[in-house]
């Protein structure tokens, strides 16, 4: 139920806000058979004559009310001139922007349900702050600091699609797609499509064999392969990253970063200092560790394989169950090993492939 004259959805990810703006709008409109009661207006826009527009529409929407004076039910979706961008801070954007605020305090809620939907925000701005108090506000994290939403569309996701996820498997996605909401969205439905009509569960296996990653996501598969010391699987994976690309540098630089982070583990649970359980690792023991390391690692937290208190304690404790098999000397030796592949590469630019596989033979075989 609308308790406030106004619905507003905000947040970091386009896609999770005009989401969750859609799931209201049809909540409030499903018994609605009048289509004249209903109404969609784009916010997207690209200089001042186009907020001038859409806000006029808005306006025009909201006060005109349905021929046999039914209920209203407008969404103004999409609104990106909210940011912190060119058009954004243009003085007409900000007087534009001052009469949405007038239009939206003068809504009768018994006559117009609205539902507004912006994405960027800057919350600084003191419209993002008026809102907040007067309307049902919703704002929609999105983001890989915070992955709760991210978690809750994954759940959503696997309930429409009747399929089951191993946790693990779940959290794997969401790492190659870099957090990407509409590629997690794209990815569960081609995976439920892989298990079939009887659905089932998707392991880790199929994430890592049938998901691509994207952007600055890690390789996974061959990364993967490489620390379960499976030297079939590892080849097989090079082979699979070749087929589509060229350059190994991409490979070797995910290699070495889980190396790094998994030397740095090896040395901190040889020593004591932190416990691996069937759970995985404990963040308050992290924490406390980090704590006494803070001269070293310094005080900045921001993600790096330089520093293993920056990292997911899930992903860390997965590392941690390979690391169980490999001694310090080892990773020590893998470490060298890829310095010597990246040297090698640099000599024989056209014969990257077979420089990865020999790598691969040397560590593991």
């Amino acid at each position: 139920m609308i308790l406030k004259s106004f619905t507003f959805i905000c947040g970091a990810d386009d896609f999770l806000v005009t989401r969750k703006g859609k799931l209201i709008f049809n909540d409030l409109t499903h018994k609605i058979d009048d289509d004249l009661s209903k109404e969609i207006i784009s916010g997207t826009t690209g200089n001042v004559a186009d907020v001038e527009k859409a806000i006029s529409l808005f306006r025009d929407a909201v006060q005109t009310l349905p021929l046999f004076g039914n209920k209203k039910f407008v969404w103004f979706k999409s609104i990106n001139f909210l940011g912190d961008s060119i058009t954004s801070r243009a003085e007409g954007t900000l007087s534009q922007v001052t009469l949405l605020q007038e239009i939206l305090k003068e809504i009768d809620p018994q006559s117009v349900t609205v539902v507004v939907t912006a994405c960027p925000i800057d919350r600084r701005r003191s419209f993002p702050k008026w809102c907040e108090i007067n309307s049902e506000f919703h704002i929609i994290d999105g983001s890989n600091k915070n992955k709760h939403d991210i978690n809750k569309l994954l759940e959503d996701e696997k309930l429409n699609l009747g399929v089951a996820i191993n946790p693990d498997a779940g959290k794997i996605l969401i790492e190659k797609v870099n957090g990407n909401a509409r590629l997690i969205v794209e990815e569960m439905r081609k995976l439920a499509t892989y298990l079939g009509e009887e659905g089932g569960c998707i392991e880790e296996t199929h994430v890592i064999e049938l998901v691509p990653n994207f952007g600055e996501g890690d390789f996974f598969e061959v990364s993967e392969a490489f620390y379960t010391l499976d030297l079939e699987w590892t080849l097989d994976a090079i082979r699979r990253h070749f087929f589509n690309n060229k350059d190994a540098r991409p490979l070797i630089n995910s290699m070495q970063s889980r190396n790094r982070l998994m030397i740095q583990l090896r040395v901190i649970l040889d020593a004591g200092l932190l416990h691996l359980s069937e759970l995985g690792l404990n963040q308050s023991h992290l924490d406390k560790v980090a704590l006494t390391y803070e001269n070293y690692f310094g005080k900045n937290h921001d993600k790096s394989n330089f520093n293993i208190f920056s990292q997911n304690p899930w992903y860390l404790s997965r590392l941690g169950k390979a690391t169980v098999h490999l001694s310090l000397r080892r990773l020590i030796d893998f470490q060298c090993s890829f310095i010597k592949a990246f040297e090698e590469i640099l000599k024989r630019p056209n014969d990257q492939e077979s420089v990865m596989r020999e790598t691969a033979i040397h560590c593991l075989g």
